[in-house]
């Protein structure tokens, strides 16, 4: 692990952990590891952390904050971010495979490349996202938000996208909708 992300850990841990449902020994687990499968993060303020290549799988993180987050390469596979904030996050070829993201805010968020099949996006605020070369494959976008989002080159085959907001979005192969707008 590098000095940046112990840092920027053990300060979020200290002026977090009072108002934090967050497990104190998953978050030092990570810190120590960048291992923290199946932890309990739940409301952690992770916010700016440098979490490039952690392995999240299957860890609870509802309602945390990894607003500019660095996730690249990420392992969230199963991982339950349901109502979590990653505005701005950089989650480039991250692994959200059967992910739950529904109602999370990923506005402005960098998903290029990103492995979400089978993840649950329902209501989720992709507002400017970019999906480009992304895999959806079965993914759940109903209701989602993709106004502004890029999705050129991203596989949807089978994604749910029913109510879908594709204002100024950027489709698979270029074209751009207005649906909804």
């Amino acid at each position: 692990m590098n000095k940046v992300f112990n840092s920027i850990l053990a300060f979020l841990i200290t002026i977090g952990s009072q108002v934090s449902a967050a497990d104190p020994d998953d978050l030092q687990r990570l810190i120590d590891t960048g291992d923290c499968v199946e932890c309990d993060l739940i409301d952690a303020n992770l916010r700016s952390a440098d979490l490039n290549d952690a392995n999240l799988s299957g860890a609870k993180l509802m309602g945390a904050n990894l607003n500019s987050a660095e996730l690249e390469g990420a392992g969230l596979g199963s991982a339950n971010l349901s109502g979590a904030s990653l505005n701005s996050t950089d989650l480039e070829s991250a692994v959200l495979i059967s992910a739950n993201l529904e109602s999370a805010e990923l506005i402005d968020a960098y998903l290029k490349k990103a492995k979400m099949g089978l993840a649950n996006l329902r209501d989720a605020y992709l507002k400017n996202a970019n999906l480009s070369d992304a895999d959806l494959y079965s993914a759940n976008l109903e209701g989602a938000d993709l106004s502004g989002a890029n999705l050129m080159g991203a596989l949807l085959s089978k994604a749910y996208m029913k109510g879908a907001i594709l204002c100024n979005t950027t489709m698979p192969d270029g074209s751009v909708i207005y649906s909804g707008c």
